[in-house]
């Protein structure tokens, strides 16, 4: 049943994502390019709505008809819900920032209501408690701040699909040698739902995303994160580095703007991967650079579960060192292509 039921999931965001690229359909919206977009041409957005109901779809099958009924759902849903309605309320009529954030603090009180939240915070050898207002406080945040980093980071074709595929279809991979069949089929689910999605955004993209999906699955990153911590099916830092091509680069790029004095909320062109972009990398050679990325970090977490704590610090500081590496190089390659271009 669970492999009929991802591969529903599949089918399905496929099927409603390839209505959504022909014009004359109902929710048909082009997104024209302007000062802040990487790409030229206007292309349909708020593909991410086949993404949405996919996972709709096959989880409803999946607590209706499989084996283990008690899967937990619940306000997880309805607040995952929340965020893909005022999502998609805004790729249509493009809402007040201070709006959304509200509804995305509501959805992430509604989650933490439930129970998903850090009741102490895990790192290799040692775990700290934290008292419940610090707990909270910190696990609405990151619900918040996963919800719109995925948002952000979706600005290059195929580059938000990927990291879905890929990242949860490690989650599913993490659950599964856990023991935790429930948290590993829905999983799955999510990133087969992406795969279908990607079939129609993977450079050349046909269609975007839009908020309605970025949103969506950034909620959902950061509840499966919080519920893999809660249930000690892998800690907190495991999420983060798996989610870490994602996190890293909206996280170091906001305090860049914020540190700028930016508007760091409004659109931009400024994150790594965006960088690269407009050094000629272009779309493809970026996002398939940025896959094995997702791989090796994909890899990374997997491979850590078997470590002991010195092992698992070493792949911990090994990525710190990466990640400023990548922030070097991309920063040097920026000078070298300014010097050029001026003389």
């Amino acid at each position: 049943m669970e492999l009929i039921v991802i591969g529903l999931a599949f089918v399905v965001a496929a099927l409603i994502t390839g209505y959504l690229c022909h014009p004359g359909t109902k929710f048909y919206r082009l997104d024209h390019p302007n000062a802040r977009s990487l790409h030229v041409n206007p292309t349909p957005r708020g593909g991410g709505l086949g993404i949405v109901i996919g996972i709709l779809v096959s989880a409803v099958m999946l607590v209706a008809f499989g084996e283990d009924s008690n899967i937990e759902l619940g306000w997880l849903a309805i607040a995952a819900l929340l965020v893909a309605a005022v999502s998609l309320v805004d790729d249509w009529l493009s809402i007040h920032f201070g709006v959304r954030i509200a509804v995305h603090f509501t959805a992430a009180g509604l989650l933490v209501w439930d129970g998903f939240w850090l009741q102490s915070i895990t790192l290799p050898g040692g775990t700290w408690a934290l008292s419940e207002l610090v707990a909270i406080g910190l696990s609405l945040l990151f619900i918040v701040w996963m919800t719109n980093l995925y948002n952000f980071m979706d600005g290059m074709d195929g580059f938000a699909g990927g990291m879905t595929v890929i990242g949860f279809g490690t989650f599913g991979v993490l659950g599964w040698l856990a023991g935790a069949e429930s948290f590993s089929v829905l999983c799955l689910l999510v990133a087969a739902a992406a795969g279908g999605f990607l079939r129609f955004n993977f450079p050349p993209a046909r269609i975007f995303m839009g908020d309605v999906g970025s949103s969506f699955l950034g909620f959902l990153a950061a509840a499966f994160v919080l519920w893999a911590d809660r249930d000690g099916i892998f800690p907190l830092w495991v999420g983060v580095l798996v989610f870490s091509p994602f996190i890293v680069d909206a996280s170091a790029t906001l305090i860049r703007r914020m540190v700028r004095r930016e508007r760091f909320w409004e659109a931009h062109k400024t994150h790594y991967y965006q960088r690269l972009v407009q050094l000629g990398w272009g779309h493809r050679r970026t996002v398939l650079w940025e896959y094995l990325l997702m791989v090796v970090c994909a890899l990374s977490a997997v491979l850590a579960q078997r470590l002991s704590p010195p092992g698992q610090w070493v792949i911990i500081v090994v990525w710190v060192i990466v990640y400023l590496l990548i922030m070097l190089a991309v920063h040097h390659r920026e000078t070298g292509h300014s010097a050029v271009m001026t003389r």
